[in-house]
């Protein structure tokens, strides 16, 4: 194994939010481990093998004339935004058939009575209802694509 499969390792461990990995393969082990929000547990702690990004640089902000020091505009949070999650196995529709318009869009505001896509299922087309009033933010699910039950299939900012 080397140092980039396990980058390649270390990439996935971030990507799935997995906290331990251990390989042990003819006569090669190695373990890694990643404390909570990807910082590695303080030297009290078990550990394994660890890679520590560095710190991003502090904000540079030019100077203002006069010389008083610039003060960083406040931070915009967004709004938190909610999924709809598929509440079963099958496979996803945007349209009701291959020639019409899909069901909603990015910026298509919804009801929670609104139809958004259909999961069929053993040849049964089910419509899946947002449960939410919003605005669609993001379609996460290709056309035709196999779906898992819980998984997202849009983002939605609440309205």
């Amino acid at each position: 194994m080397d140092l980039k499969d396990i980058k390649a390792i270390i990439d996935l461990m971030r990507k799935n939010s997995i906290s331990e990995f251990e390989l042990e393969k003819e006569g090669f082990k190695i373990r890694l481990k990643r404390g909570p929000n990807g910082i590695a547990p303080s030297a009290g702690e078990e550990g394994g093998a660890y890679v520590a990004a560095p710190a991003p640089p502090p904000p540079m902000y030019p100077p203002v004339p006069g010389g008083a020091a610039a003060v960083p505009p406040p931070p915009v949070a967004a709004p938190p935004e909610a999924e709809i999650k598929s509440p079963m196995i099958g496979t996803f529709y945007r349209a009701p058939s291959p020639d019409a318009a899909p069901y909603v869009e990015v910026g298509s505001p919804v009801e929670p009575d609104t139809v958004v896509c259909i999961i069929e299922a053993m040849k049964v087309m089910n419509e899946i209802k947002a449960e939410a009033k919003g605005v669609i933010t993001q379609v996460l699910v290709e056309n035709g694509k196999p779906v898992e039950f819980g998984q997202p299939l849009f983002k939605i900012r609440p309205a």
